[in-house]
């Protein structure tokens, strides 16, 4: 480790150990059967993440050689160190996602800079704030016509958030903003949810999702074709625009760009929404945000949910040096996932952080590390908050009684993200 590492790593450490007072050590799950492809891992994570915390702050899954690291402080760093850690194979330990090739598909989320701060520049100059704020109306038009329709074919029965609210708005929003047909957009969906699915006992992206995501970037050249002479004033075309001192995006980075956003803003917020829900409608605190018509509460809501339940529970790192944190030491060349649902568990950080509460402290929500941190903190992450408040203000405005149906519910089973396939709500 460079002089510089070694330094920052002891200063995270001496500070964790002095300025906190950790939980003491319990019983816990058997931590050798840790592993997060693991189904049973992914039903009930919160014991295991505990366990990660105080027993083994930076774990070696031996079997499958690859480490993780939990603690709220750790990942926090980790988040904003570039030296050590580097993002050139990618987020996800998926092995045929795991290459040097990574960029072509994740674009940015597998760069290390300079190159990642050249291609976050260009892209920002298309993805604006103003963009995504002027998405406002598109997302409540869109919120009214499902959410409405799936009301009135229920009559007072269940229907499926995720099938007829959830899994539709966020895609639908990306593919406005794109400039995707709206005839086009339901095979878009179907073909993004087939990327991330993971079997039980499946370690890599099936030979569907592999086929699904051919299939999503020949869409794309041929839409990139179809701008280049036809402009308009979607991101597609403000991405072909963008221009710096660097130049321009060729169109592989422009295609890599749109099949994240397809996966990662559609996936992320929907599973974000089907949590909001999941996790409201068993609290105590149910009758009260409900009671609130102008969905006073509904922001704190979705923040909670981020941090409770977040969409995302890990991403991976590539070590390009050694890392020693507790008294272990991971080696350069190791696979390391940060746990960012593990972190936004941690009782030296968060009071009671098994509660889901929507009265939880500002000043703790804003420590949540849903999005990351640093260069790589999600892009997204603005347009993910927008979608949420809006669809759930107006499932506020529209229920005086909320239910979900658990036994009928069905999970999302992949190593990254989190969330349901299906969640049968009464409203």
């Amino acid at each position: 480790m460079s002089a510089a590492v070694s330094n920052t790593v002891s200063n995270t450490v001496s500070n964790t150990v002095s300025n906190t007072v950790g939980p003491a050590v319990t019983a816990g799950p058997d931590l050798a059967r840790f592993d997060v492809y693991d189904h049973a891992v992914q039903d009930d994570p919160l014991p295991w993440y505990a366990a990660l915390r105080d027993r083994a702050p930076l774990f070696h899954n031996t079997e499958h050689d690859y480490w993780v690291l939990s603690r709220h402080a750790d990942v926090h760093w980790a988040t904003r160190e570039d030296d050590a850690f580097s993002n050139k194979m990618g987020v996800t330990l998926d092995e045929s996602a795991w290459n040097e090739h990574a960029h072509l598909v994740m674009s940015f989320l597998a760069m290390d800079p300079p190159e990642t701060t050249r291609l976050r520049r260009l892209v920002s100059r298309a993805f604006t704030p103003r963009r995504v704020r002027e998405l406002a109306p598109t997302v409540e038009r869109l919120t009214a016509s499902y959410l409405d329709d799936a009301l009135a074919k229920a009559d007072g029965g269940s229907f499926d958030w995720i099938g007829e609210v959830a899994g539709r708005i966020p895609m639908d929003v990306i593919s406005d903003m794109m400039g995707v047909p709206e005839a086009d957009r339901a095979e878009v969906r179907r073909l993004s949810d087939l990327l991330v699915h993971r079997e039980d006992g499946l370690r890599d992206v099936p030979p569907v999702g592999i086929e699904a995501s051919m299939k999503l970037f020949e869409y794309y050249a041929g839409m990139l074709a179809e701008r280049r002479r036809r402009p308009s004033d979607d991101l597609t075309s403000a991405l072909l625009n963008a221009e710096d001192e660097s130049g321009r995006m060729t169109d592989a980075e422009i295609t890599a760009f749109l099949f994240l956003m397809v996966v990662a803003g559609n996936e992320t917020t929907t599973k974000l929404l089907g949590n909001a829900v999941h996790h409201l409608a068993g609290s105590p605190q149910l009758g009260e945000v409900l009671a609130d018509p102008e969905g006073g509460l509904v922001d704190a809501w979705v923040e909670e949910t981020l941090r409770y339940d977040a969409s995302t529970q890990y991403v991976a790192r590539l070590l390009v040096q050694d890392v020693s944190l507790h008294g272990v030491t991971a080696p350069a060349g190791a696979k390391l996932l940060l746990a960012l649902g593990a972190a936004n568990h941690d009782e030296r950080v968060f009071t009671d952080p098994g509660r889901f509460d929507v009265h939880r402290s500002p000043d703790e929500l804003g420590d949540l590390l849903s999005f990351g941190g640093g260069r790589h903190f999600c892009l997204g992450a603005n347009l993910a908050r927008l979608e949420a408040r809006l669809v759930l203000k107006a499932l506020v405005r529209r229920a005086a009684h909320l239910e979900v149906d658990h036994d009928a519910s069905v999970r999302f089973y992949s190593a990254n993200v989190r969330g349901f396939a299906h969640l049968p709500i009464t409203v």
